[in-house]
């Protein structure tokens, strides 16, 4: 039987390390379509100068935001000894059926010589630690493309590790699920550890409808995964407020600032708390201490957060 592990708030413990930034200097390229490495989409990719072997993350973006628009959560990331890989998959509009989830396919079979070509000599992606994550629809498909989604092509699906997603959105309600339409699976059998994170105001819209409505929001997608599974909710924080404070794209600074319930605290106080939970997590997992170690003091006291967390629960094997 599962062992349930809840939060225990005390608001006098302290600030953990991997809620700052980390030792290590990431720096940003962008690889474009042209390149002779024939990305099939466009890169935005941080990874750490120092000499390593470092896991890769994949990270897929929301709805018509650029993948430039997450660069301080992916430079948070990155200083703790990651390389974050975030495919711009489309443009404007997400393409029909289950085209998006092929296009993720694409990247993910790209990344063995693609992203080495892209990296200097002294950086190696440990691809044998590679995570998918997302945010909002950028979620969906990092699930859609665990799940056997692809179909062309086909992609290798015990090369994952984990998921991390952030405020994942299935839908605009009950009643229209994005493509592909997972959330109507019961349950998603994976094989690894999944790591969901919510935000507070998702739910509430600004304009005519939420940004992630209750009935196809991360509560769904955590209640679909298998354990070990968690969950992290930043109480006053909205669906946006994970991008940059003003993200360089028109689009994408239109979708963070305008479509989307935003919180009234510092965006930063939200980016380091989803970096923070995110390297836990994973360097947790890749040290086999995840039971033991950082991630499950924030989950026993998430008031060492940056945000405030609700509903923090961690469910192990």
């Amino acid at each position: 039987m599962a062992a349930v592990v809840e939060a225990k708030p005390n608001e006098s413990a302290a600030e953990l390390p991997v809620f700052n930034l980390g030792s290590y200097t990431p720096t940003p390229i962008t690889v474009e379509t042209s390149n002779i490495s024939s990305p099939p989409k466009s890169m935005f990719i941080f990874f750490p100068i120092e000499q390593g072997s470092y896991p890769v993350i994949l990270f897929f973006p929301g709805t018509s935001i650029s993948n430039n628009a997450y660069s301080q959560l992916f430079q948070h990331i990155s200083s703790h000894g990651f390389i974050v890989v975030s495919p711009q998959l489309y443009s404007f509009m997400p393409p029909s059926g289950n085209n998006e989830v092929d296009m993720a396919a694409q990247v993910t079979n790209w990344l063995p010589e693609g992203l080495k070509s892209n990296l200097p000599e002294n950086v190696e992606a440990d691809l044998n630690k590679l995570v998918l994550s997302g945010h909002s629809r950028g979620g969906t498909i990092a699930f859609a493309l665990s799940l056997g989604y692809a179909k062309n092509p086909e992609t290798r699906l015990d090369q994952f590790s984990a998921i991390v997603a952030v405020d994942p959105v299935g839908g605009t309600t009950k009643f229209t699920e994005l493509n592909p339409s997972i959330l109507s699976n019961n349950i998603f059998d994976l094989s690894f550890p999944i790591t969901v994170i919510g935000t507070g105001l998702g739910g509430k819209a600004k304009c005519m409808i939420p940004c992630a409505p209750k009935s196809a929001n991360h509560e769904k997608f955590y209640e679909r995964s298998k354990a070990p599974k968690a969950h992290f909710v930043t109480k006053d924080y909205g669906h946006m407020d994970v991008l940059d404070d003003c993200p360089s794209n028109l689009r994408s600074w239109v979708m963070s600032k305008c479509m989307c319930a935003n919180g009234k605290g510092p965006r930063e106080a939200m980016r380091r708390t989803v970096g923070g939970i995110a390297v836990a997590f994973l360097k947790g997992l890749f040290s086999g201490n995840l039971k033991n170690g950082v991630f499950m003091k924030i989950v026993q006291d998430h008031s060492v957060a940056p945000a405030v967390l609700d509903d923090v629960v961690f469910v192990q094997a």
